[in-house]
């Protein structure tokens, strides 16, 4: 029996993957040839957690590296961990917390894998304080069509190692890694929490809490419009100093399947929205949290991209510099509250000035907006040339590994250096993002 087709976490664009399963690194540099030859090129496909078609093949055949998820070595006095590439972040916490480690960064899931997580260059709730994944990792080895196997670290292959963080899996596949954990005392988050009226006060209050806590992030309102624009509930925190190392349960609740229409809706959004708000407190409080809920919230929902129903959903990230991150965010938050779309979970997070090693990176020093929006012609022929046209306007750039509409000179103009990935590029691979974008 084959194995079953895969998508993007997304389901859009619709371009089904037929799977090359690979259980042992020594099948590889096989499977590659074989791919390669039959069909001219391929891709390396994780746990399908990348939103957009940067994860899928232009030949629609993808190296499904998942099964690559075995432990090589890990040394609990430093820290130091070594994984196939197919390992995920929860299976790295389930080995590591109950040893007093952490991921030094971790983006809003823990179901990507590892080698996913370098070529995205994963950011999160710390990157004002710890930059990028890609700056605790500390060598990897990388299968090239031509070359065959390489060790890649700052000093050896130091321009392969660049261009392969951030790199969408194009330079190379990504066979293992090193990377560096972060200690911590508990797997507790003590925390704060304060909701808010304006957009102002989400910069003030970044100002403020980023100085005084490893963690940030706040949850916007997006179907907010005129004088609540922009309101929403700032969340701050640490890794507690006292407290049990556990690991968190799987997700115990599912969507069984997908239903004929989406779920989200501006009705159930505005609703949601309203009640979510105004159940926080207007005043700062104290909370502790399991780091699941904190840094994980939707991965309590087992499948839960199937509540956009049948045509998937695309998920808009920009990056706003800090000099026009106020005026701009707030006309995109005010399109997209008159557009009546959006999703419950819309992330605001300003990001710090820590450089990427990555060639191409997203974070930069500015303030990074995210939120999904359900599948329909209506977003790629009015609502997100309208925001691209303000992020544009701004000199803002859109996350690759979350984009499924990008223009091609809009990636180019924000990834300059998309040209030496381009020359680093293994011909055997390529995606689709990859043709849309650089063609």
């Amino acid at each position: 029996m084959s194995a079953p087709q895969l998508l993007s976490w997304g389901q859009y664009p619709p371009f089904p993957q037929t799977p090359h399963p690979c259980h042992w690194r020594e099948m590889l540099p096989e499977t590659l040839d074989a791919l390669v030859r039959a069909h001219g090129s391929t891709l390396p496909f994780g746990n399908g957690r990348s939103y957009g078609d940067s994860c899928l093949a232009a030949s629609d055949r993808v190296m499904h590296l998942r099964h690559l998820d075995r432990f090589i070595q890990a040394n609990w006095t430093t820290g130091i961990l070594t994984a196939e590439a197919g390992v995920t972040l929860q299976e790295i916490l389930a080995l590591a917390i109950p040893h007093g480690w952490f991921l030094s960064v971790t983006p809003g899931t823990q179901l990507i894998t590892l080698g996913g997580a370098i070529a995205n260059d994963v950011h999160g709730k710390n990157h004002h304080v710890r930059g990028t994944f890609g700056r605790h990792v500390r060598r990897f080895g990388l299968l090239r069509s031509q070359e065959g196997r390489l060790v890649c670290s700052p000093q050896d292959n130091a321009e392969l190692f660049a261009a392969t963080i951030g790199g969408l899996g194009l330079t190379g596949l990504i066979e293992w890694a090193e990377i560096q954990l972060l200690p911590i005392r508990s797997s507790q988050i003590d925390g704060q929490v304060e909701r808010f009226e304006t957009l102002a006060e989400f910069f003030t209050l970044s100002d403020e809490l980023d100085r005084r806590h490893e963690y940030g992030v706040a949850w916007i309102d997006c179907a907010a419009s005129g004088r609540t624009t922009g309101r929403g509930v700032y969340m701050a925190g640490d890794f507690a100093t006292e407290g049990a190392l556990e690991v968190a349960d799987p997700a115990r609740l599912g969507i069984p399947l997908t239903p004929p229409i989406s779920l989200i809706n501006g009705l159930s959004l505005r609703a949601f929205n309203a009640v979510y708000w105004r159940k926080h407190p207007r005043t700062r409080q104290a909370q502790r949290l399991g780091y699941a809920p904190f840094f994980y919230p939707l991965d309590g929902i087992h499948q839960w991209n199937r509540l956009y129903g049948p045509k998937g959903f695309q998920q808009y990230q920009c990056l706003i510099p800090h000099g026009e991150a106020e005026p701009a965010i707030h006309a995109l938050l005010s399109a997209i509250a008159a557009s009546g779309t959006g999703s419950f979970l819309a992330v605001l997070k300003r990001c710090g000035t820590i450089a990427s090693p990555g060639l191409l990176s997203f974070p930069a020093p500015g303030t990074t907006l995210a939120l999904d929006f359900p599948q329909s012609e209506r977003l790629d022929t009015y609502l997100f040339p309208r925001l691209d046209a303000i992020v544009r306007e701004a000199g803002g750039r859109l996350y690759p590994a979350k984009d499924a509409h990008m223009r091609g000179e809009d990636f180019r103009h924000g990834y300059p250096a998309w040209e030496r990935l381009e020359a680093l590029r293994d011909p055997a691979l390529n995606s689709r993002f990859w043709t849309r974008v650089t063609t």
